[in-house]
């Protein structure tokens, strides 16, 4: 099987339509969404419909500390900037909208796998995985031997032995990578509508089963598009503005 992991959509519209594209040419049997599909972005409605819509015909959908705050209204610890976008968002969204990010669970496993949008340790609690240490924590608090996660928006992969440490391994974009069975796994998926790892283009994941191959995905999109319509939302500047530089 092959499966597609989309992460940290944050309404980017033209990025979400990019990457599914992208699936589609390259050819996915299942899609697993890791949490994060509003904040920031113009287009909530959207991607809100299109994933809801991908959950019917069988894709698993994870809830992240955005779609939380969506549904609230609360903003918590959230920078000025996210949580503009976050009150802006929840009055966008109707009813059935707001349920369904309502409904989301933040962590589900599947045969050998984990998903979650931020970590092991405590899904909840929204913990970012940003060096080894932080990897070894969450593949220590699962026994499942792949962990696929997202949240940080920048593409990471780390591998653990039962007697070593978590060590850290930048993943090439577009080159499968086996995650060989005596080890532990942890993916970090980079964003589909956010990237912050210096590269605008947006981000996903795919993972064979068969062949027990990850590859992080980059494409490219309409990034004029996705900015102007932050602009005419009257959404922070600085939210358009990072999308051409990933950052």
């Amino acid at each position: 099987m092959r499966i597609a992991f989309l992460s940290d959509i944050h309404g980017n519209r033209e990025a979400l339509d990019a990457c599914l594209a992208h699936a589609a040419r390259v050819g996915v049997d299942r899609y697993v969404f890791l949490g994060d599909l509003v904040g920031y972005g113009a287009d909530p409605v959207y991607v809100v419909d299109k994933v809801a819509e991908m959950a019917d015909e069988g894709a698993l959908v994870l809830l992240g500390n955005h779609d939380a705050a969506a549904v609230s209204g609360e903003i918590g610890g959230m920078n000025q900037y996210a949580g503009e976008a976050i009150r802006w968002t929840h009055q966008e969204l109707d009813d059935a909208q707001l349920e369904f990010l309502s409904r989301l669970k933040s962590s589900a496993t599947e045969d050998d796998r984990l998903y979650v949008h931020s970590e092991a340790t405590a899904p909840n609690a929204w913990h970012y995985v940003t060096n080894a240490a932080e990897a070894e924590r969450s593949l220590r608090a699962t026994d499942k031997r792949l962990t696929f996660c997202g949240h940080v928006h920048r593409p990471q992969l780390y591998h653990m032995t039962a007697m070593k440490p978590a060590v850290y391994f930048k993943p090439p974009p577009g080159q499968p990578i086996p995650l060989v069975g005596n080890r532990k796994w942890l993916a970090v998926q980079g964003a589909v509508g956010q990237p912050r790892d210096e590269n605008p283009a947006a981000a996903w994941g795919l993972f064979d089963t068969d062949k027990g191959e990850f590859t992080y995905m980059r494409v490219p999109y309409d990034i004029e598009t996705a900015a102007g319509k932050i602009h005419a939302a009257r959404l922070p500047q600085i939210l358009a503005a990072r999308l051409y530089i990933g950052r």
